[in-house]
């Protein structure tokens, strides 16, 4: 019996499994019912009683070796069948044409907006999303008190307060004013964070673009002349702006940036809630001590900064009535944007 034992083992080992035919062929000879293994679990019972627990021992070796030695050849043999398959190629097969996605609307105005203002001088910058304090808060002239610095505004990392995700992409423009020296024309565009509740008007993730203009001489003239451009061009030539008076930490004076109604060219209507005017950002000259943070003399230099909400323009141009659209990437939604190619 133990030589039975040792022949069907060195058989087990010696046996070739390299196609899906031999891997059968030896499922059959040593697995099956009718197999070598089964077959000697049957012989057991003509071995003494002494012998019985020693040769059952021995057998579920052999069992264990043989069906070890089959699960591995198996997953073998399939890679290798498959891989066969997909490698085939059958030249009598028709073509199959490739269907063309259409980009991100996201990224269909972004683009537009940089092009925009590119083709008047300015510079494309970008910085991290990760940000300290000084670069988020400190330099752009937020007071230790302001609401923004509150855990309830802003995404802080772990447990530090110096460290935050950043909520502007003003920070970017402090990186440029800290690096560079006037003058400076730069345009940041990028992902912010925001610890908002996500609704159809607001998320906690968005995209901005921010202008920074600085240089001798200028005024809040040059400031509203370029916003007038931009709404021109992005809206038609027909669109007119309006400046309201507002309040950033950064900016003084500051103005909150409006257009006509693209849709019913300042009529009224839903999208503007009758009143003919749309806000799509915020905009002012640099506060003196911004400049001065950032080592630029403001009694020599001046400038202007505006920032606008990618998600916000987005949704006037395409009439889409709710942000979270833009984040959950449903392919009947972004196939509507494939003529934007």
């Amino acid at each position: 019996m133990r030589e039975t034992i040792e022949k069907v083992k060195e058989e087990i080992k010696k046996a070739s499994i390299s196609t899906v035919e031999q891997l059968e062929e030896y499922r059959l000879e040593f697995l099956s019912k009718k197999g070598k293994v089964p077959a000697l679990f049957l012989d057991l019972k003509n071995v003494p009683g002494e012998m019985k627990k020693e040769m059952g021992q021995a057998i579920n070796e052999v069992k264990k070796i043989a069906q070890e030695r089959f699960d591995l050849a198996k997953g073998e043999v399939q890679e290798k069948d498959s891989k066969e398959k997909r490698d085939f190629v059958d030249p009598g097969l028709p073509n199959i044409p490739g269907k063309v996605g259409g980009r991100h609307p996201i990224s269909i105005v972004r683009d537009k907006m940089i092009k925009i203002f590119e083709r008047i001088g300015f510079n494309i910058s970008h910085g991290p999303e990760i940000e300290d304090d000084w670069h988020n808060f400190t330099a752009l002239n937020f007071p230790p008190d302001h609401p923004a610095r509150e855990m309830q505004d802003t995404f802080f990392i772990g447990r530090d307060p110096d460290i935050t995700l950043r909520t502007h992409t003003s920070s970017v423009q402090v990186r440029v004013m800290e690096s560079e020296k006037p003058p400076i024309r730069t345009l940041s565009p990028g992902r912010v964070f925001r610890n908002e509740a996500i609704s159809a008007r607001a998320h906690c993730i968005f995209h901005q673009v921010e202008g920074l203009y600085i240089n001798k001489g200028v005024s809040f003239v040059d400031l509203k002349q370029t916003l007038y451009h931009f709404a021109r061009e992005f809206f038609g030539e027909n669109t007119k702006i309006r400046l309201r008076p507002s309040f950033f930490p950064f900016t003084e004076p500051s103005a909150e940036l409006d257009v006509s109604c693209p849709f019913c060219k300042g009529k009224g209507c839903k999208i503007c809630k009758g009143t003919g005017w749309v806000e799509i950002g915020g905009a002012g000259m640099v506060d003196p001590r911004v400049l001065r943070n950032c080592n630029i003399d403001p009694d020599v230099y001046s400038g202007y900064a505006f920032g606008m909400g990618i998600e916000r323009i987005t949704m006037l141009k395409y009439q889409v009535n709710d942000i979270r659209l833009f984040f959950e990437n449903d392919i009947r939604f972004l196939k509507q944007f494939q003529r934007e190619l």
